[in-house]
């Protein structure tokens, strides 16, 4: 089983309360969601693996499994630009669990009028593969979010 884990702090919201129709209808997949804290940070990878897709405001990582996890970094925050995030790997590193990914700030993503919410979506899964999926409670960085069969 993959464990996913957070890829910042904050508080589970779960998939459902995220504010746009494609992540709470869990179209690109099943996850759960994070209301990250709203200080400048690193989105860290959730998994150890592969990134095959990096953009400002979002990446993929790809596990020895052959799981992909998509990090978003808040919502219709492709319309900044890339504006207030920074990369900090490229598309095909090797990464690590807890590595960091992106920097950006929660903040400036609602000053913005962006949510900053983060959705963590296991792509190309079923909701029945995932175990011990966390939909509440505060989370750090690296804590567990949901297993993956």
């Amino acid at each position: 089983m993959t464990l996913v884990t957070a890829p910042l702090p904050g508080h589970v919201i779960g998939l459902a309360a995220v504010p746009d129709p494609v992540f709470s209808g869990a179209m690109v997949g099943p996850g759960t969601a994070i209301d990250p804290v709203r200080e400048p940070g690193e989105a860290v990878s959730p998994v150890d693996g592969v990134v095959v897709s990096l953009h400002p405001h979002a990446f993929v990582v790809v596990d020895s499994a052959d799981h992909g996890v998509l990090t978003h970094l808040g919502i219709d925050t492709v319309q900044l630009n890339g504006e207030g995030f920074e990369l900090l790997v490229e598309k095909g590193d090797t990464v690590a669990r807890g590595q960091a990914v992106v920097r950006w700030n929660p903040a400036a993503v609602e000053a913005a009028g962006k949510s900053p919410v983060c959705p963590v979506v296991a792509l190309d899964a079923s909701a029945g593969s995932l175990a011990d999926l966390r939909e509440d409670g505060e989370v750090k960085a690296g804590d567990s979010l949901f297993g993956w069969q």
